[in-house]
C-alpha cells in the first residue's frame, strides 16, 4: 500500500523544485559544479511530486532515448539499471535458427 502525503508537502517540494531551478543559472558562473547540482535536484523534485512532469520526462524520453538512457543512469534509477541489464541479457543470448 502506498502511502498518500499531504498536499501542501507535495506543493511545496514541488515550490522547492522550481526554486532550485530558477536558481541555478545564477550561481552556473561561480567556480565548481554547484548549479548542477542545485538543477539536478530540482528535476528530482519535481518528478516526484508532477503527473505532469513526469508525462513530459517521459516523452522527452521515447523522443531522444540515448539522452534519456544517459540521465536515467547518471540518476541510478533502479527501473533505468534492470532495462539495462534485460538488454544486455538478450544481447547476448544466442540466436537459434529451426532446429531438426
Amino acid at each position: 500500500m502506498k502511502a498518500v502525503r499531504s498536499p501542501f508537502l507535495r506543493f511545496g517540494q514541488l515550490a522547492l523544485g522550481v526554486l532550485l531551478i530558477l536558481s541555478a543559472p545564477l550561481l552556473a558562473p561561480l567556480p565548481g559544479p554547484a548549479g548542477i547540482f542545485l538543477f539536478a535536484g530540482g528535476m528530482v523534485l519535481i518528478l516526484r511530486n508532477s503527473r505532469w512532469a513526469r508525462l513530459k520526462w517521459a516523452r522527452l524520453k521515447r523522443r531522444w532515448p540515448k539522452t534519456g538512457h544517459f540521465v536515467d543512469r547518471m540518476m541510478r534509477r533502479q527501473s533505468a539499471m534492470r532495462r539495462h541489464e534485460r538488454t544486455k541479457a538478450a544481447k547476448s543470448m544466442p540466436i537459434t535458427r529451426g532446429v531438426n
